[in-house]
């Protein structure tokens, strides 16, 4: 049986993906609410490989990120993230956008975005968004 990344090219094609998406989150501004998240974290190098990771065992390929933390479950992953609604359309947004600059389409395609878009959905969360803080500092210093 095939998988989902055998379908959109195997891994090379997955790489170029993830590299098309986090390419257009580190220069597009409309993208920089996204790339803002990342400030925090390990920044994007890292969060490129993890990405690439994730998807290749997530698109029934090698499960890379499992086998080097142990699990895959994205709500622990990103239990520290304040994802508003915004945010994760943003990113499904962005990720279309790197779908398309890769030229991937097809149904295989197609059920991985709906699937991206419950997963996204799922993760919207409470958590305090250090962001508002940031730019409320921001504004009273200019």
């Amino acid at each position: 049986m095939t998988s989902a990344l055998d379908a959109i090219g195997g891994e090379s094609a997955l790489r170029a993906l993830v590299d098309a998406f986090y390419d257009r989150m580190e220069s597009d501004p409309a993208v920089h609410a996204l790339h803002r998240l990342h400030f925090r974290g390990h920044g994007l190098a890292h969060t490129r490989q993890a990405q690439f990771e994730f998807l290749c065992g997530f698109l029934g390929g090698r499960a890379y990120y499992r086998e080097r933390v142990g699990h895959m479950d994205l709500r622990e992953i990103h239990a520290h993230v304040p994802i508003r609604a915004g945010d994760a359309e943003l990113w499904l947004a962005t990720f279309d956008a790197a779908l398309a600059e890769c030229g991937m389409t097809g149904e295989v395609v197609d059920k991985v975005r709906t699937t991206l878009r419950r997963a996204a959905q799922m993760l919207v969360n409470d958590v305090p968004d250090w962001r508002v803080d940031a730019d409320r500092r921001a504004a009273e210093a200019s």
